[in-house]
């Protein structure tokens, strides 16, 4: 499998580590193994972490913008400025830095949630309230996408 797939709970010992999930570390591993890139998620309480997939994507959006434009510096600043690399250590521990755990609210244990080509690290109940609202955005969508389609079958319209 290349992609990270499922949640995962886990907790955080008392140095502060947490094993990252074993089928995660094998899609890390994959695609270079260490370091792995962590940052804050935009605009949720969660981290985006990954390996060269999520830095990929992340220079894929700067590249977007001309170079030493106002756009991409403040793009730049807020995804790399922002970014830390955590060591994994022989036995698939990080340590995640107090300004992480700020950020995702997380205390003693953690959600490695998939999502492809990243995962992110989250508080397990700000999660669970979380995957509820995807859940019925998703739901929305899907019967939303679905009347669309009878709609056009009904005029004739392709799509």
């Amino acid at each position: 499998m290349d992609r990270f797939v499922a949640t995962y709970l886990m907790n955080l010992d008392a140095k502060g580590r947490v094993s990252i999930p074993a089928p995660f570390r094998a899609v890390l591993a994959r695609e270079g193994g260490d370091p792995l890139y962590c940052q804050p998620s935009p605009g949720r309480p969660a981290l985006d972490a990954g390996g060269k997939a999520l830095i990929l994507e992340i220079e894929a959006l700067i590249e977007r913008y001309p170079p030493y434009s106002e756009e991409r510096e403040e793009i730049a600043a807020a995804l790399y400025g922002r970014s830390e690399t955590l060591n994994i250590d022989g036995e698939g521990r990080i340590i995640l830095t107090e300004t992480l755990k700020a950020h995702a609210h997380i205390k003693d244990a953690v959600a490695f949630v998939g999502l492809g080509h990243k995962f992110q690290i989250w508080e397990p109940k700000r999660f669970r309230a979380h995957l509820v609202e995807a859940t019925r955005k998703m739901r929305a969508l899907r019967a939303s996408a679905g009347s669309r389609k009878r709609g056009r079958e009904r005029t004739g319209a392709s799509g």
